[in-house]
């Protein structure tokens, strides 16, 4: 309970409502990365952009000439992709404010939408029935997956990037192999459309909400039920896993279920008046809702700290009558985790269409189709803040402190009652975070996306110097009479390797005003050549992370200078050097495996075109050293931690080579 003269501020509340359309509101969705960007679409067949708890509309995104029916949000939140009733799909860049691609090939509405988390896709379904996968960059549908016989309701990629999970009309809940372009299983046991599915952030576990009134949970390496909580009297319609996986969130018509799966239970259940709530997500402990009627969208916030995520007494609607067959687990969960090699493809199949007509440039009716299409800023302060600010490495909407939550008009209730005083335990679903693992897991930044694994890396961002434990000149915890340590020992080790440390900085600085006088007097290459020659990885570095932020200055033969050091890089025990070289791998990636596997495919020229072969020597160079790449790419596919993320995206961009 609350100490007397505290104000009892309440668990749920309705935040804000706009007028998001001139006509009727058809689609939204929220940023899952900050939890405050919102897009809209409407009838009126635009995209409006708003920043959640403001009232004015930030952009105006235009081109579709039908209702919008999907919306989609990618994770970095620079990108907004909306499907509409004609089957068209546009991409737009909100950072640059304008269309980015439009995508033409569905027979049919676009009901669901898809990006890939780290690669440059896309993923479609339609009311036609199938699935296709886009490259953004090329404009292409690289696969179509055929298997639904009606409507895909909800597609999700893994996060691993490897699979995608459908959800239709149905009935049915289906699992692809991204690379294979195949199905890997079905999931069948709903009795009603499935309207949502959604990856378990770490282990290898599915859920799904249907129209039928269930939520399943489904183990992705058995490939069966895990548990299926039934006791709902309205349709599912959007589910969220907490950020750590301990426990599912539900959203219902008027209210939100807080849900374990081994064994199935319900932990807590919280009135929300949001109506038939459509999207959420989580931002500073807090859990955003949204929801549509008409021409408006409100938004609600519940405040997580108030609400139960696991305990041995759930409230609510556990069924003790009615027991889950399968044996409940005890302990820590063995149920595999993403940042594992997740299927056993190994040659990725090429990208269907790789004819002249994917690689050429758009044509004057996409170049006019895209010019119809506009990004109107409707709000100049409010974009600004939240999309240019360029200082920043990782831009996402600025995170706010949490929303304020208003005062309970209301007496306590018995619930909250029960909720304060009642003990939490630990033996449900909340120990799935502290999963076995081989290695002993070291504390990370709460930036990085995965747990690491690796202790021979040397991470980018760290807390103390190599060599140097901050413990050492801090008292000793357990054991308060032990004799602290004295200054002098303290600057002892604080100046042990300085020395050798300052030998090391100045010969560095040396070598780099030697690549810099040559970059003043001379070109990149040269540079670059010069760089290589000092035989001092580091140099190396710090010139390709100057040489990274442009990529006009890149040509073909830079890359065939480059690319051996990026692969010294890439197998560095330094975290830093391994992210350099990962970012210039992609950059030329990007840009010169499409020429590079162009030149050797192409017939033999007529006649003596010396540079025709000095091309094609170059690109010849560049494939062998790319291919010897490639294995250590698809070793270091399946580590944990951001770099491993950064392997697997290089994994799927090398895939053509295999």
């Amino acid at each position: 309970m609350a100490m007397a003269g505290a104000v009892v501020t309440k668990t749920a509340w309705k935040l804000q409502e706009i007028m998001a359309h001139s006509s009727n509101v058809s689609s939204l969705v929220l940023g899952k990365s900050s939890g405050r960007l919102l897009a809209t679409g409407g009838d009126d067949c635009r995209v409006n952009i708003w920043s959640v708890n403001k009232p004015n509309c930030i952009m105006s995104l235009t081109g579709h000439t039908k209702p919008i029916e999907s919306l989609q949000i990618n994770v970095n939140e620079e990108l907004v992709v909306a499907g509409s009733q004609s089957g068209s799909i546009r991409i737009w860049d909100l950072e640059a404010a304008k269309i980015l691609r439009t995508l033409l090939g569905h027979k049919a509405n676009i009901c669901s939408l898809d990006f890939h988390p780290f690669g440059n896709f896309v993923a479609s379904g339609s009311l036609d029935t199938n699935i296709k996968l886009w490259d953004v960059r090329r404009k292409g549908c690289v696969f179509r997956y055929k298997g639904h016989t009606e409507a895909v309701r909800c597609l999700r990629f893994s996060p691993d990037g490897k699979w995608l999970a459908s959800a239709a009309d149905d009935h049915t809940v289906k699992l692809w192999d991204l690379a294979a372009g195949k199905i890997m299983f079905e999931f069948t046991g709903h009795t009603g459309p499935v309207n949502v599915v959604e990856f378990h952030p770490n282990e290898y576990l599915l859920a799904s909400g249907s129209s039928d009134r269930t939520v399943r949970f489904w183990d992705l390496e058995k490939f069966q039920v895990v548990s299926c909580i039934e006791e709902e009297a309205t349709p599912v319609r959007c589910v969220l896993f907490n950020p750590d996986g301990c426990c599912l969130y539900s959203g219902f018509q008027d209210s939100l279920r807080v849900y374990g799966w081994e064994p199935e239970r319900c932990f807590d259940t919280v009135l929300v008046n949001w109506g038939k709530v459509a999207d959420l997500s989580i931002c500073n402990n807090q859990l955003i809702g949204v929801s549509f009627a008409q021409s408006t969208v409100s938004s609600f916030v519940v405040d997580l700290s108030r609400v139960t995520k696991s305990g041995s007494i759930p409230h609510g609607l556990i069924r003790d009558d009615e027991p889950f067959v399968p044996p409940t687990p005890t302990g820590s969960s063995l149920r595999r985790i993403y940042d594992r090699p997740s299927t056993s493809c190994n040659k990725p199949q090429r990208v269907k269409h790789n004819s002249e007509s994917e690689r050429r440039s758009p044509s004057s009716e996409d170049d006019r189709d895209e010019k119809e299409s506009k990004a109107e800023i409707q709000n100049q302060e409010d974009y600004k803040e939240i999309f240019q600010p360029k200082n920043a490495i990782c831009r996402t909407p600025p995170r706010n402190e949490p929303f304020p939550a208003p005062p309970e008009d209301e007496p306590v209730t018995a619930k909250e009652a029960v909720k304060s005083s009642q003990a939490v335990d630990v033996q449900t679903s909340l120990p799935k975070q502290e999963l076995p693992d081989p290695v002993q897991r070291p504390p990370i930044a709460s930036s990085t996306p995965f747990t690491r694994t690796e202790p021979s890396v040397i991470p980018a961002a760290r807390n103390e110097p190599i060599g140097l434990k901050a413990a050492d000149f801090l008292p000793a915890v357990k054991n308060q009479s032990q004799t602290e340590l004295v200054d002098e020992e303290a600057m002892s080790q604080i100046r042990k390797g300085h020395e050798t440390m300052c030998v090391v900085l100045t010969s560095r600085h040396k070598n780099l005003d030697t690549v810099r006088a040559v970059w003043s007097t001379s070109d990149i290459k040269n540079s670059v050549d010069s760089a290589v020659a000092i035989n001092d990885l580091s140099v190396v570095v710090d010139l390709l992370n100057i040489v990274n932020q442009k990529a006009s200055l890149w040509k073909l033969d830079l890359c065939t200078i480059i690319l051996p050091q990026i692969e010294k890089l890439l197998q560095s025990k330094y975290e830093s050097y391994v992210q350099t070289g990962c970012t210039s791998l992609k950059l030329i990636l990007q840009r010169f495996l499409p020429l590079i596997t162009d030149m050797l495919a192409a017939p033999p020229s007529v006649g003596v075109d010396i540079t025709r072969e000095e091309r094609l020597h170059k690109c010849k160079l560049c494939y062998k050293q790319l291919k010897n790449i490639s294995n250590i790419v698809k070793n270091k596919s399946g580590l944990s931690g951001r770099h491993g993320s950064a392997f697997r995206e290089l994994h799927l961009l090398m895939a053509v080579l295999e």
